[in-house]
């Protein structure tokens, strides 16, 4: 399993800024990022499949 910092999220989806991400999360078009420590991360393996899914 593979996680992304917000950093490595950001360049996975083009740049998009950080208000835009947040909203993505709460809207459902990407997934809840998990707390590890005092940092986020995202699970790669679930961001592509939400990708994917906006995709289709």
């Amino acid at each position: 399993m593979h996680y992304l910092s917000f950093r490595d999220l950001q360049a996975k989806l083009g740049g998009r800024g950080r208000t835009t991400i947040y909203r993505d999360v709460e809207l459902g078009r990407l997934p809840e990022p998990t707390k590890i420590g005092s940092r986020l991360y995202w699970n790669e393996a679930d961001v592509d499949a939400a990708i994917a899914s906006l995709a289709g």
